[in-house]
């Protein structure tokens, strides 16, 4: 098991005090990653006590504490998952060879384009978010909040060390410049175009760490299979933490439903209007909004067939989520059938399985978002309704790939572009839906106290009450 230093100015485990030259470059960064949290990162509540979570190990039992601390001091580190002895080199051309400890040379700029895009997600999602504690349904709500908030820093912080640590001075640039880009900034926007769109609600935030950050969660899966074994290395223990980004996601749209399901019953009524009137949202307008998010990180996986794709697969740059699931992990002429536009209709075609990862991997994510739905709409029709919450057709309001552009319902049917354009607000939100939804946007900062739209959690964290004062005043 791997050493943690917390005693250091930067946590870490990775002997970072024996490397005085890498230790003084983080160093100098760090002051940047501080002004950047002070004006970018959430407003107003740099001088409250939060009760958080902080990685202090990498081992699976007790890697991290919990308690009161005040998010500009939350102590951000660089944390790898401990070693495999004798790892091989899990899929490609490469297959069954060592894993390497150092960047190829004629690999370094797919990899530091990985890392640096990976890295850029990190803090987009933080300034995407940062208004949303003036508005937050209870204080469990605004914790989770912040806990999402300062480990997306901390996973900016495992990107950086790895710009820092093996990719010489172009790192140091692509590092500092990932504290230059803003979120919806005009001039110099995030690198995805999901990490631009604005959240500036509690139903995007939920929507956002349900459907986005599960994507977040299969592009480190496929990391987490890399040749380079200190990115794989890093990209483990950061699934430790993105694991609650997604329960907040999964469990605040659940508590959302079941709120919404109260007030059905209570005022014996499914239409939307008397259920807006009574100031929950109401099951059409949560479908609008799951089509939006869902839709939005679809294209975050790129291109059905790519021949970067391909590259990084048979490189041992990138692998396929959980490779060891497959038999084969060459995966040489085999074919794989991909749906595409044929005239007015769909049509079939098979390329390559290389080309087609990314497309293996967009699949495997739609099959885990779809788990949530099956439990969402298991709670609705034990409420005895029969309304069912659906994912849309991965053919539906794409901008890249294949079905980039092309008309298609969200049930993936083809259809004109005046339909398509007329129906629309049939099926993303509204300017009245969004209005709707931000006029129940009232913060509640009373403990165990929640906004009305809302249920109340399952449990508290960590043990911890519902009433608990997770934000101290």
């Amino acid at each position: 098991m791997t050493t943690v230093n917390l005693h250091d100015r930067i946590p870490n485990n990775v002997n970072l005090s024996n490397d005085r030259t890498l230790q003084r470059a983080l160093e100098h960064w760090q002051p940047g990653f501080a002004n950047w949290w002070a004006t970018m990162g959430p407003s107003e509540f740099s001088q409250r006590e939060v009760y958080l979570r902080t990685a202090v190990g990498v081992d699976a039992e007790g890697w991290a504490s919990y308690g009161y601390v005040k998010m500009p001091d939350y102590r951000w580190g660089i944390f790898l998952a401990d070693a495999i002895p004798d790892r091989r080199i899990g899929f490609g051309d490469g297959y069954g060879q060592p894993v390497w400890q150092q960047v190829p040379g004629e690999f370094r700029a797919q990899f530091r384009r990985l890392i640096v895009t990976q890295g850029d997600t990190e803090p987009a999602s933080v300034e995407q978010q940062r208004a949303l504690g003036q508005t937050c349904p209870s204080l469990y709500d605004l914790r989770n909040l912040f806990q999402v908030n300062v480990e997306e820093g901390r996973h900016l912080w495992a990107m950086v060390y790895l710009l820092h640590a093996y990719f010489g001075r172009d790192g140091r640039e692509e590092a500092e410049e990932l504290l230059t880009r803003h979120s919806g900034d005009v001039d110099k926007p995030r690198i995805l175009g999901t990490f631009n769109e604005p959240i500036d609600d509690w139903l995007s935030f939920f929507c956002f760490t349900y459907f986005t950050d599960r994507d977040g969660k299969y592009q480190l899966k496929s990391l987490a299979e890399s040749a380079f074994d200190p990115l794989a290395r890093t990209c483990r223990f950061m699934l430790t933490e993105e694991a609650h980004h997604m329960f907040v996601g999964e469990t605040g749209l659940g508590r959302v439903i079941r709120r919404t399901l109260e007030v059905m019953q209570a005022t014996g009524s499914e239409d939307p209007a008397v259920l807006r009137t009574a100031g929950v949202v109401d099951l059409p307008l949560l479908q609008r909004y799951l089509n939006f998010w869902f839709t939005s990180s679809l294209d975050l996986f790129g291109a059905e067939v790519s021949s970067n794709a391909a590259t990084s697969f048979a490189n041992g740059i990138k692998g396929r989520p959980d490779e060891t699931q497959y038999a084969d992990h060459l995966a040489i002429d085999l074919p794989y059938t991909l749906d595409v536009p044929l005239g007015a209709g769909v049509g079939h075609e098979d390329v390559p399985l290389r080309k087609a990862m990314n497309e293996v991997a967009r699949v495997a994510y739609v099959q885990d978002c779809g788990m949530g739905l099956k439990r969402w709409n298991m709670t609705i029709q034990r409420a005895g309704y029969t309304q069912a919450l659906t994912l849309p057709s991965t053919r539906f309001r794409r901008s890249i790939g294949a079905w980039a552009n092309v008309p298609t319902n969200p049930a993936g049917e083809r259809i004109s572009q005046e339909a398509y354009r007329r129906q629309m607000d049939d099926w993303i939100p509204t300017a009245a839906d969004r209005a709707h939804v931000k006029s129940l946007m009232q913060r509640v900062v009373e403990p165990g106290r929640m906004a009305g739209w809302i249920a109340p959690p399952d449990r508290g964290i960590n043990n911890q009450p519902a009433v608990c004062e997770y934000v101290r005043r």
